[in-house]
């Protein structure tokens, strides 16, 4: 017995339409895939489809962001097409989980962005020079890196620093550096840049709230020192 196509169905039970006039949230899961899927086979409709495939699954969506590309093959009118389309899906939806995640970061202790930095600066022969941004709760709008150098030392450019600030509308700044040496002190050169940028920004009501320097083997923050009190 064949199956009734989606196109004879009532145009508010179609998926595609019924998005359109009854919002996305309307959707269940296997009407979402098939939307992705966009066809089913003779006998089966895309939603029919969609719903063997979650019961495969458990009717987990986390079980089933794990599927491959093989195990999409083995469905009956998955072909390698829509096998990719639902793996890319996937793949935009795992990635607005990490950066939901990212943006929820507080850096409020030396330690948390001591941690989150291992991902930019561990393992490096030469330095780098990132700026954290932030807004009043020191909760993370997004990190930027300023400048690369040598093994000893890299410039920067402050006007890039709150240019940047601006344009984001950021109201504290955590910056932060390497010494590929595994010295963790801060040199007269660094001292120096953290107390220009700091006067500058308390002149525009930016907070430099922390420049801390990363080490494989530990920091040094400015703001456990006390320096960027003056």
């Amino acid at each position: 017995m064949e199956s009734i196509s989606i196109k004879s169905w009532a145009e508010d039970d179609r998926p595609r339409e019924k998005l359109l006039m009854k919002g996305k949230q309307s959707l269940s899961d296997a009407e979402l895939l098939a939307i992705i899927i966009g066809s089913g086979t003779r006998k089966k409709s895309a939603v029919e489809l969609s719903k063997e495939i979650l019961r495969e699954f458990n009717n987990d969506l986390g079980e089933f962001s794990r599927v491959d590309f093989n195990e999409l093959l083995n469905f009956n009118g998955i072909g390698s097409a829509k096998a990719i389309n639902i793996l890319a899906a996937l793949e935009l939806g795992r990635r607005r989980k990490l950066v939901e995640k990212t943006t929820r970061i507080k850096f409020n202790s030396p330690c948390i962005t001591y941690e989150f930095m291992r991902q930019y600066l561990g393992d490096l022969d030469h330095e780098k020079f990132y700026v954290i941004y932030c807004n009043s709760q020191c909760e993370l709008i997004k990190i930027e890196q300023i400048s690369s150098g040598g093994f000893t030392g890299t410039v920067v450019d402050g006007r890039l620093v709150f240019r940047t600030a601006l344009l984001l509308k950021a109201t504290t700044l955590i910056l932060v550096h390497n010494h590929p040496s595994g010295i963790n002190e801060p040199s007269d050169a660094d001292i120096s840049l953290t107390v220009k940028l700091r006067d500058f920004g308390n002149l525009i009501n930016i907070s430099i709230v922390d420049h801390l320097i990363y080490t494989d083997n530990g920091y040094f923050s400015f703001f456990e020192s006390g320096i960027l009190k003056g």
